[in-house]
């Protein structure tokens, strides 16, 4: 199936590429999403016809993922979780811990954008974090889980 990305997706093409996936794919993700339309001509001529007003509301939403890159990079964010005596956690932090504390501390960010390639942490110390904030966005923070 072909579709019309309407903004950029990893690995898969820019704002306005025409790119052929699996049906499965666009249907369930890209569609409802709206990161895509089927690419039939009707929605060719409306996207030539809003190119403009989509670029600049990507260019909007680049500027408004690096402004927040910038307060958040390099941040450095305390957990206290329970902790047995040998330092392994009661539990393990995840990225929802980490999204939820961040959030307290007054930052916007949901737990999709908390990435952690080798799963929870599960003993106390100091992890490197990334928060995926756009697609070519990221900010790195350090995570210290401390017992409680």
């Amino acid at each position: 199936m072909e579709v019309i990305l309407m903004e950029k997706v990893v690995n898969l093409g820019n704002l306005g590429d025409v790119v052929k996936v699996k049906p499965g794919y666009a249907r369930n993700y890209l569609i409802p999403q709206g990161k895509a339309k089927r690419a039939t001509q009707a929605n060719i001529e409306e996207f030539a016809a809003r190119k403009a007003e989509l670029e600049r509301q990507a260019a909007e939403k680049l500027a408004a993922a690096q402004a927040r890159a910038e307060k958040l990079e390099g941040y450095v964010l305390t957990i206290a979780q329970k902790a047995g005596v040998d330092g392994r956690l009661f539990g393990s932090v995840t990225n929802v811990d980490i999204a939820e504390a961040l959030q307290a501390q007054g930052f916007d960010v949901v737990k999709a954008e908390v990435r952690m390639p080798e799963g929870p942490f599960k003993m106390l110390g100091e992890y490197e974090v990334t928060l995926d904030l756009h697609s070519d966005v990221e900010a790195h923070i350090k995570v210290h889980v401390v017992s409680e």
